[in-house]
């Protein structure tokens, strides 16, 4: 047994204990709080001085399936066949010896959400996954976790010469889709066993409402032309990057969809990204709509996740809130909130041990990060993977 002690612990779900005490007991959270019993065969990690957190969780990435430093050899998220290809699973094409995960985890990134690019306007499924491990499948939080579905700018550029070329056409190949998902699955629930269509197959739990849509959007009307199609198919919905979300706050939140944001360390390098901002998750706060970020990786480098929700503290997000928004937010936005995102019992023993606050402190560094109870990096002790 574990036993982090003397550490200030921001619980993300209660508040923050000071001088707080956590016991880890088989990869999980078995006590938390103050006056706790430690006892004499316990590893004891002395955190007095520390900052003590939940691990990192990255709403959106495609960590592991564009891999770092590597061309097409290592390029798999983006399958440019088909505008349409809602049966691909982003499991299958993650390397978990990628060394994008070691540098995530050293940087305090512990869980991700990862999965297809934004080429197809239906583009398969992502997983939620830990950043340490030799094996994808053990590696795993949920699978999948989100269906993902693209508008804009980036379908038009891929297909300009061989599919959708306009916004009209990307939302009409999604409504043909799902309309035809509605046929297939109605046709099975009455014994008419019509012919297998692994497509249609994926997009079952989509239209049924069992399986949440990642809807990549950024300009206000490829977010409310999602919108439109999310309440006409009644789908479960979040809304992707949403990089002109702080031009339409009151509607995004009239209309009750959860949004991560990102990824804001970057420049306008597309024309749909001209009016990106780093006020957008105060705009949101103020608002009352429930946000994360994201790094969007290999956009920005997942160790910077920290230092994106620092930028939106620069710009008036209060820290407390910047926190939440890399960590028990993406959480529950994206379903896995019962496993990570707060330090809580019974939770998965994800926990980072700060030299100062992530999202305040440029040279801050994990000292010590334990992924489900196990210590995966001590700082000085670890060589160290660079970004």
């Amino acid at each position: 047994m574990i036993a982090i002690v003397n550490g200030n612990l921001y619980t993300m779900s209660d508040g923050i204990i000071e001088d707080g005490i956590i016991l880890i007991e088989d990869g999980k959270i078995k006590e938390i709080g103050k006056n706790i019993e430690i006892k004499e065969d316990m590893e004891i990690i002395d955190a007095k001085g520390l900052m003590v957190t939940p691990g990192i969780v990255d709403g959106h990435s495609h960590i592991g399936i564009g891999e770092e430093g590597v061309g097409f050899e290592g390029y798999d998220y983006n399958e440019t066949s088909d505008p349409i290809t809602p049966h691909l699973r982003a499991i299958d094409a993650i390397y978990p010896c990628d060394r994008a995960f070691i540098q995530a985890y050293q940087g305090g990134i512990t869980s991700v959400v990862t999965g297809p690019g934004s080429a197809n306007a239906i583009g398969g499924t992502f997983l939620a996954m830990k950043t340490y491990g030799k094996r994808v499948d053990d590696m795993v939080i949920k699978n999948p976790v989100a269906m993902k579905m693209a508008f804009g700018e980036n379908v038009k550029r891929v297909y300009k010469d061989k599919g959708p070329k306009t916004r009209m056409a990307i939302a009409a190949i999604i409504r043909e889709s799902l309309y035809k998902a509605i046929e297939y699955s109605e046709k099975k629930d009455r014994g008419e066993n019509p012919p297998f269509d692994m497509k249609l197959e994926a997009l079952i739990p989509v239209i049924k409402g069992e399986l949440i849509v990642k809807a990549h959007a950024h300009r206000t009307d490829d977010i409310f032309t999602a919108i439109r199609i999310a309440k006409e198919f009644n789908l479960k919905m979040t809304l992707e990057h949403c990089t002109e979300g702080h031009l339409i706050g009151d509607e995004i939140k009239e209309e009750g969809f959860m949004c991560i944001l990102g990824p804001n360390m970057t420049s306008a390098s597309k024309y749909e990204l001209k009016n990106r901002s780093y006020i957008t998750p105060r705009v949101f706060y103020e608002k009352g709509i429930k946000f994360g970020l994201m790094t969007d990786n290999s956009v920005i480098p997942s160790p910077l996740l920290p230092v994106a929700a620092g930028m939106a503290v620069r710009s008036g997000l209060d820290p407390y809130e910047a926190l939440k928004a890399i960590t028990i937010n993406n959480a529950e936005i994206t379903g896995i909130n019962d496993r990570v995102g707060s330090l809580e019992k019974g939770k998965d023993a994800d926990i980072v041990i700060w030299t100062k606050n992530p999202v305040l402190d440029i040279d801050n560094e994990a000292e010590i990060v334990i992924i489900n109870g196990q210590i995966v990096y001590k700082n000085g002790e670890d060589e160290k993977e660079g970004f």
